[in-house]
């Protein structure tokens, strides 16, 4: 009995980091998406001019209607703000470089409650619109 209990913890110590190096190779094959306190974060291919205008595809998409834009440094930074429901929905644009740009989307149902898989959700949505 007691071989056959080491034999199955030799196999199972053996098996789970290859299974973890696979789940770290398929997360590391996509953006780095990630959740902060109020929504999601992420760094994007594109120019901000390019990810506003993804941004904005997908908030048409999803019935998000725009009400507030804002251009800064040098159109760097770039703001888009809408509404769906009760939901007020944000995406703040910065570039990191020439070809990425920072992503933060969030999505606030009221004043200490923020939805932060449907703004995982809307950031997805702009990394796919390559």
């Amino acid at each position: 009995m007691r071989r056959a209990a080491s034999r199955l913890f030799l196999l199972l110590a053996t098996a789970a980091p290859s299974a973890g190096c696979v789940a770290a190779a398929a997360a590391g094959a996509g953006s780095a998406i990630y959740l902060t306190s109020r929504g999601a974060e992420g760094v994007v291919e594109g120019s901000t001019n390019d990810v506003a205008a993804r941004s904005r595809a997908v908030m048409a998409k999803e019935g998000i209607t725009e009400d507030a834009q804002s251009t800064e440094k040098g159109g760097d930074e770039q703001e888009i703000k809408g509404k769906k429901g009760d939901l007020d929905v944000t995406f703040h644009i910065k570039r990191e470089t020439p070809t990425t740009s920072k992503v933060e989307v969030t999505a606030r149902e009221n004043l200490a409650e923020w939805d932060k898989k449907y703004a995982e959700q809307l950031l997805n949505q702009v990394v796919a619109k390559k």
